[in-house]
């Protein structure tokens, strides 16, 4: 068996904050060596691409791209073959939030960084970077995703579901109203297909027509049941009675096909997990 060093990266819009997360691990962690610290989601992006370490510590509310954002841009564009990073969210909320995190078992911290929580996560990590090899397995986001190991993506998932709904709540909607030339075209939700992210719109896919709506999907799923629409990508919320199948292709990636419509939808990784056989 290899083993390398385990490599981790930091980004935290608070440079006190980052170094003093930085310091903590150096103390709890001696062999983690920390490659970069970003000030910002989108350096995030773009240092965890060109890095490509064995753990992300990713602040949820920075400039540029939120950690989660940044989360769900580096699953989607993470290379084949390297292992997808272990992901720890560093939040900044009360304990009440974090209790209901603690029942999904994924990685967080919360700001000011606790020694006592912050060991916790070290033992985790270590515990998974030591069942994957010390950071050197080869699944992707996506086959890893797709085994009954990937305890750590379904954690992150749900956390992600479990702070989207927190950080953004919303009445439900029941219809929605789209502009068409001089009229207001009212859509039942049952009736959608899928949303769609078009730059600073939204396509509403229905099954003879389509419509767009000026919003964005973060600030529209919110609004939607997470039974009946499911996010399937960065940019695609889908009708899940919509869904005629999931099949994957030989690299492990995830396609929809609909019933009663022609369109395809890509899965991202972090979203796999809803299409596991029960």
């Amino acid at each position: 068996m290899s083993h390398h060093t385990p490599r981790a990266l930091i980004a935290e819009d608070e440079p006190i904050l980052a170094a003093a997360l930085a310091h903590a691990l150096q103390r709890l962690w001696p062999e983690l060596d920390i490659v970069a610290t970003c000030p910002n989601g989108v350096e995030a992006l773009r240092q965890g691409l060109a890095l490509q370490p064995d753990i992300l510590f990713l602040d949820i509310k920075m400039p540029g791209k939120t950690g989660l954002e940044a989360a769900e841009e580096l699953a989607e564009q993470w290379p084949d073959g390297i292992a997808f990073p272990h992901i720890v969210f560093v939040t900044a909320y009360d304990e009440y939030a974090l209790a209901a995190f603690e029942h999904a078992a994924a990685d967080y911290v919360l700001k000011p960084v606790n020694d006592a929580r912050l060991g916790k996560t070290v033992e985790r990590l270590q515990q998974r970077l030591g069942d994957s090899g010390n950071g050197t397995a080869t699944a992707t986001p996506a086959a890893a995703a797709a085994t009954a190991g990937s305890a750590s993506d379904d954690n992150m998932v749900r956390l992600l579901a479990q702070l989207q709904a927190m950080t953004a709540p919303a009445p439900r909607l029941h219809m929605i109203r789209a502009a068409v030339g001089n009229s207001v075209r009212m859509i039942a939700l049952a009736d959608v297909v899928y949303f769609e992210a078009l730059d600073k719109y939204i396509n509403v896919v229905c099954q003879d027509s389509e419509a767009l709506i000026r919003t964005s999907l973060k600030e529209l799923l919110p609004q939607l049941d997470p039974q009946q629409f499911w996010q399937i990508h960065r940019s695609t919320i889908v009708n899940a009675s919509a869904i005629a199948t999931a099949v994957r292709d030989e690299a492990g990636k995830l396609s929809l096909t609909l019933r009663q419509h022609p369109a395809q939808l890509r899965v991202s990784p972090l979203y796999a997990h809803l299409f596991r056989q029960m």
